[in-house]
């Protein structure tokens, strides 16, 4: 047996509960030979890492059936060809196969690419906690050993899994309570994200630590003194923030080392909630509060059932430090969260209220059900899980926890969709505001209704802040407004068709929509329209995809049987769309060919010319000299460059066509030269298209200006007047980085 696993199974047998040794002993052999012959890159066996899971799960006071699934958690995904979960159920039960299931990554997923494959995990990963939340507990604690064994990867991988670790599991943590958990996931991200960063608040910790480390001491002992003396149990301990804590508020919050006041801390351990506000009295008698630092989590807790007492006081020698004051109860909820409120061994949960402080989870696959797009899946499911909460009333004084900045439009349909439909305006403290107000901490909310109101704005798609709302607002939508949906999705689809410059029909549109629309499960055309319509999902994460079947469609239309007759064809087509004689360009001796300027070269009359026949957009003009021509005058395209001139400059001058060019200008600084420029040009006449300025290594000012002109000679001029800037100390043509 792994050495591990007999640390393992003494740490249960001197626990209090009741665990059933002999399960958890088969979940490990049968693990232990499904795993034989593997090895992880650290070079240990492979039924290392399911241990030491198993090990943080029991630690986590988790049951039997909990470290059965975490000793096999990776058996279904990794010996696929020697085991399935029907063969765990009839070996370990229901329970045991549905949290493997829940932990076992989607494997082969039919969805267009890596990011959608990776949401549909989070989504499956999301289903099992609703159904089991104990699914999402040895996830995190599978995360949590991953990163403590992440050296043994590559930079890149490791870089990969910090940050999905910081942006997914740490804030899940968070949401569950699991305080022990998320600070040591955020701690070891941090180390793989900005190692730098880390050392630099590291060590600023040790200095700070070791230079007051009896300050520390001396503010327990007086405490210690009092507390004894009012008779009160308590225990009482010293912390430091956690490196990523005090790394956020540096560089977040772009906040000095010393202006952080909760650097130290005290938590005192009491008996009773009452004893808290006894015991935060005798803080306060002994040491100088600071204001605006008061926090009660216990009269408000927090959604993930933190409820602590908070204050920041003045240390005798001028140090400021906090004091987390709260029971015995309160400190497992803060170190281990909803799981502590589980008893798996009597199948119940403790507590009245754990359903309801669930219930953001069920929210979030609802608000899923009413988007198809998952960049609008994992906004919402950033905003819902990972805000910085605001804690606002209702006018009966039920607590409602927002995400900060969220409105008063949220607020309604945090209530229920009926509210947030039927609303027409919004009071706060009593005061009629817009209804996308931003409420603050403490603010009491009345929401106006109206019977008579039409139902929410498509405006308020764009306002809301919770995912919540946004799938409500979308529900009626879906609901209420079809035909309207449909006559805006399909209004999208066309303006975007035209920036596409192909002239499609209305049934060619819908035959390609629907060709599209199937292969994301949505059943017609005008389905797909209803769903854009109302929000569901996002035209232009569509717009590649609508792009490539146009193309195809056309190129199987045109595509002729040999390259040379490809040429010929669009040649032919280049030719035939005589346009009026734009920019007095002649191709192959033809004069009038639909034509466009490359915008890589922005060539001039003046300028020697090639052309390059493109798709659809007849011929492609360029400078001889471009690097895209010397690049693309390969054998695969070599056919495409035809012989391409101007008429001539003079007639090119005469005709008041102008042109875009591109001049870089670098000068001594910024101050008062970009004036210059702008009467310089302003003088000649010569219209100003766009300009940037950037500081370069040396301190130079770098000026980029697009400006109109009518040929090479006429911009030789415009630069020779340029030149004359005072504090302009070069002018060249283009832009170079």
């Amino acid at each position: 047996m792994y050495i591990e696993m007999n640390s393992l199974l003494d740490f249960l047998n001197k626990s209090e509960k009741n665990y059933d040794i002999a399960k958890i002993t088969a979940a490990y052999n049968y693990a232990d030979s499904l795993h034989a012959g593997q090895f992880r890159l650290s070079g240990e066996p492979y039924i290392s890492h399911p241990v030491a899971v198993a090990r943080i799960v029991a630690e986590l006071g988790l049951d039997t059936d909990s470290i059965c699934a975490a000793l096999l958690h990776d058996t279904v995904e990794d010996c696929a060809d020697k085991t399935n979960l029907e063969i765990l159920r009839k070996m370990f039960g229901t329970d045991v196969s549905m949290l493997v299931d829940g932990l076992t990554k989607i494997i082969q997923v039919q969805v267009a690419d890596k990011e959608e494959a990776h949401i549909e995990n989070i989504r499956k990963m999301l289903l099992a906690m609703n159904r089991d939340i104990r699914v999402i507990f040895i996830k995190l604690c599978d995360r949590l050993h991953n990163m403590r064994t992440l050296s043994a990867k590559k930079e890149d991988r490791q870089r990969a899994i910090a940050l999905e670790t910081m942006y997914i599991y740490a804030p899940l943590a968070h949401r569950l309570g699991i305080q022990k958990i998320k600070q040591e996931l955020e701690n070891l991200s941090l180390f793989y994200l900005d190692s730098v960063g880390y050392e630099e608040v590291h060590e600023a910790i040790d200095r700070k630590y070791g230079q007051s480390f009896t300050f520390i001491e001396e503010a327990k002992q007086i405490l210690c003194e009092k507390l004894r003396e009012n008779k009160i149990e308590f225990e009482i301990v010293g912390r430091i923030k956690s490196v990523y804590s005090l790394y956020r508020k540096m560089y977040s919050q772009n906040k000095a080392f010393d202006e952080i006041y909760d650097f130290y801390a005290l938590r005192i351990i009491v008996e009773t909630e009452l004893e808290c506000y006894t015991a935060l009295g005798l803080v306060h008698e002994m040491f100088k509060s600071i204001p605006g630092r008061f926090k009660d989590y216990i009269s408000t807790p927090k959604p993930n059932l933190y409820r602590s007492l908070h204050t920041t006081v003045i240390g005798h020698s001028g140090i400021p430090f906090e004091v987390q004051i709260r029971t015995r109860a309160m400190h497992e909820e803060a170190e281990y969260g909803i799981a502590a409120h589980w008893k798996y061994k009597t199948g119940e949960k403790a507590g009245t209220n754990i359903d309801e402080k669930l219930r953001w989870i069920a929210q979030l696959l609802e608000s899923d059900e009413n988007t198809r797009d998952p960049d609008e899946f994992i906004h919402s499911f950033k905003t819902d899980i990972f805000h910085d909460e605001t804690f606002v009333f209702t006018p009966k004084g039920d607590v409602i926890s927002l995400p900060q900045g969220s409105t008063a439009i949220d607020f309604a349909y945090a209530i229920h969709s009926a509210v947030g439909n039927k609303m027409v305006g919004a009071k706060i403290n009593g005061v009629i505001v817009p209804i996308d107000k931003t409420p603050q901490n403490g603010d009491i909310i009345e929401i106006l209704t109206s019977q008579s109101a039409k139902g929410p704005s498509r405006d308020w798609l764009k306002i809301v802040k919770t995912g919540q709302a946004r799938s409500k607002i979308r529900q009626w939508f879906k609901k209420e407004r079809r035909p309207e949906n449909i006559l805006v999705g399909r209004a999208e689809v066309e303006k975007e068709l035209r920036k596409l410059a192909r002239n499609i029909s209305d049934a060619e549109m819908d035959e390609i929509i629907s060709v599209i629309a199937k292969r994301v499960g949505i059943n017609t055309a005008d389905d797909f329209y209803n769903t854009l319509g109302f929000g569901g999902i996002t035209l232009q994460r569509f717009i590649p995809k609508i792009k490539e079947e146009i193309d195809k469609r056309f190129a199987d239309e045109e595509l002729p049987a040999t390259a040379e007759e490809e040429i010929n064809k669009l040649k032919l087509q280049a030719y035939s769309k005589k346009v009026k004689a734009s920019a007095g360009i002649i191709i192959d001796g033809e004069r009038g060919c639909q034509v466009k300027f490359a915008k890589c070269c922005n060539p001039l009359p003046g300028d020697k010319i090639v052309g390059f026949i493109t798709r659809g957009f007849g011929v492609s003009i360029h400078k001889s000299d471009c690097p895209n021509v010397i690049q693309s005058r390969n054998e695969e395209n070599l056919a495409r460059w035809v012989k391409a001139e101007w008429e001539s400059d003079a007639a090119s001058m005469q005709s008041g066509e102008t042109y875009e060019a591109k001049i870089q200008i670098k000068a001594e600084d910024g101050i008062g030269v970009i004036a210059g420029i702008s009467v310089a040009l302003a003088d000649m006449r010569v219209s100003i298209t766009q300009i940037n300025t950037q500081v370069n290594k040396a301190g130079d000012t770098i000026i980029n200006v697009g400006v109109t002109c009518k040929s090479v000679s006429h911009y030789d001029s415009i630069v020779s007047r340029l030149r004359s800037v005072p504090k302009v100390l070069s002018v060249s043509r283009g832009y170079s980085n």
